[in-house]
């Protein structure tokens, strides 16, 4: 910078430091002799559909902020997550509820550092990994991104065929087929913007909720056992380790975190010090709030199993199903127990859950194509194809091997989100913990030891699930021993060049690129520096929809 140009507001702002990506447009700007002064946030363009947050201290401001934390969620009670719970139920009571209490803590604090890495940069998770690391490490994070986000939305649709089956007595298959209209819904939904979109996942968690404190009145648990297994730690049983480690696996979602870095800039915030820590603060609550929400339907979810399972009035058939028992069998139990109602109130949290998991999970893979390759599909071209490649494996399946083998497929599911998890984990806890990218918002030493405790323990109950799971797999198959030494060559050395890209990421330099810094006084008077893409609130977040095309020197995307 070579001057300073006077301003009549001392207010800090944000500018775009001079880091690689806008290298380019500053050098052009002093070819030319000149100095573009180019303000972030222009106060007197405000559109109609942005949230706007007042420029005050006021707790009111709390609500502005409301409506991210349930989108994300729905991840933590979604389809798969209910199948867990159901087991962990039926099998040991309400012994592994503590499980829940501890993985909604955690959740909480990974989810609440990907909302400040978006608020305090103006930048998504995503493309950050873009500006971060080389082509191919990108490349190969995006399609992990992507297999993840399918691998999500498989017991969605599954979840949501099976809601179906139990209302209407549609065909697993049919139902399988029927979630693709749920492209159309997003499409309507797309033209009114973020806001409406909370306000409907909001009531799609109200209407979960509902349906299972009506169910916890049909099964009346006991309020002392249940608070006994919530607070107090406890692994009794064949399989409770392997089962607990499913739960506290289960809770942290991979695409989770770079929808809930990229919800957040839906907002325009004061781009202050005391603006920027009152939105890390307000979205460290909602998202509170919202989890505690998601933990009081697990909660009810394993409770209304529990009190059912162990009941001594069971039949033998009953007792055959709590043995094994997955979403589809649940709806016969309920039904059978507690009566017709209860199983189609089952029903109808079911339908909520899947409808509500697809929506977030489809725009996770709109802004993970955004943010890592920076390509613009149209909208419904991009719901289309993430539906497709969920909907494909999963009607194979539901054809092939009916409610059983739909079933299974959620397990598997859950496995693929279990590998994926380190790719989206790891990039956040490093960058969240830069100096460079946050400034003085990045994380204090203690809150990065806790957070890399965490984020090491999730990975490590993870890739522990994924190895014991290949094992038994190798073990238990028909399969000669020549094939499965061979298999089990192949699995171990998949397992290490696994193992050796989850070190890449954990060690590798981040670069000391330039990054959005707080100013204030004479420094938060000088222009911003040509070339910088980002502006307040982030349009494409806004309107839920990828941003419009910009035009470079050729004219082309």
């Amino acid at each position: 910078m070579t001057g300073n140009i006077e301003s009549g507001s001392s207010q800090p702002q944000f500018r775009m430091g001079t880091g690689a990506g806008h290298g380019a447009g500053a050098g052009a700007a002093q070819a030319h002799g000149t100095q573009i002064s180019a303000p972030l946030i222009d106060n007197d363009s405000v559109e109609r559909d942005q949230i706007v947050v007042p420029d005050r201290k006021s707790w009111k401001n709390f609500f502005s902020y409301m409506g991210p934390g349930f989108l994300v969620s729905i991840a933590y009670i979604d389809p798969g997550n209910f199948e867990t719970d159901l087991q962990s139920g039926a099998q040991y009571k309400y012994g592994l509820l503590w499980i829940i209490l501890v993985a909604s803590c955690a959740a909480l604090i990974i989810q609440s550092i990907a909302a400040k890495l978006g608020v305090v940069t103006g930048k998504h998770l995503a493309e950050h990994c873009r500006a971060e690391y080389p082509k191919v490490p990108n490349f190969v994070l995006w399609i992990l991104a992507e297999i993840s986000i399918v691998a999500c939305d498989i017991p969605e649709v599954i979840g949501t065929a099976f809601a179906l089956n139990m209302l209407f007595k549609v065909p697993i298959w049919a139902g399988v087929l029927f979630t693709g209209l749920s492209t159309l819904v997003l499409l309507a939904l797309q033209q009114y913007g973020v806001r409406k979109l909370e306000f409907l996942i909001s009531f799609l968690v109200l209407t979960i909720a509902v349906c299972f404190c009506v169910e916890l009145g049909y099964a009346k648990p006991r309020t002392s056992e249940v608070l006994y297994g919530l607070f107090v730690p406890q692994l009794k049983g064949d399989g409770a380790t392997g089962l607990a480690i499913s739960l506290l696996g289960a809770m942290v979602m991979p695409h989770n975190l770079f929808l809930h870095s990229a919800l957040v800039l839906s907002r325009k915030i004061p781009r202050s010090v005391r603006g920027i820590q009152e939105a890390c603060r307000y979205y460290l609550v909602e998202s509170g709030f919202a989890l505690a929400v998601a933990f009081l339907i697990n909660i009810s979810v394993i409770s209304v199993s529990g009190a059912i399972c162990n009941s001594s009035s069971l039949n033998v058939e009953d007792q055959k199903s709590c043995s094994d028992l997955d979403l589809n069998k649940a709806s016969f139990l309920l039904r059978n127990v507690l009566g017709k109602w209860s199983s189609k109130i089952f029903a109808i949290a079911l339908l909520a859950s899947g409808q509500s998991s697809t929506i977030t999970g489809t725009y996770a893979g709109q802004y993970v194509m955004q943010g890592f390759l920076d390509l613009r599909l149209v909208p419904w071209v991009r719901n289309l194809l993430t539906r497709c490649l969920a909907i494909i494996p999963s009607l194979i399946v539901a054809l092939i091997g009916g409610s059983t083998g739909a079933g299974k497929l959620i397990i598997i599911a859950s496995m693929i989100l279990s590998f994926e998890l380190p790719f989206a984990l790891i990039p956040l806890l490093k960058f969240t913990s830069s100096k460079a990218k946050m400034g003085s918002h990045a994380n204090s030493v203690l809150i990065s030891g806790i957070t890399w405790i965490i984020g090491s323990l999730i990975m490590a109950i993870n890739i522990y699930f994924i190895v014991i799971n290949f094992i038994k797999l190798i073990l238990h198959s028909n399969l000669k021993l020549v094939f499965i030494i061979f298999s089990a060559i192949l699995g171990f050395s998949a397992m290490l060049t696994y193992l050796a890209a989850i070190g890449y990421l954990m060690f590798r330099k981040n670069k000391e690129t330039g990054q959005l810094l707080v100013l204030s006084g004479r420094e938060a008077q000088q222009p911003a520096i040509i070339g910088s893409e980002c502006s307040f609130p982030r349009e494409d977040i806004v309107n839920m929809q990828l941003p419009p095309k910009r035009p470079d020197a050729d004219g082309d995307l």
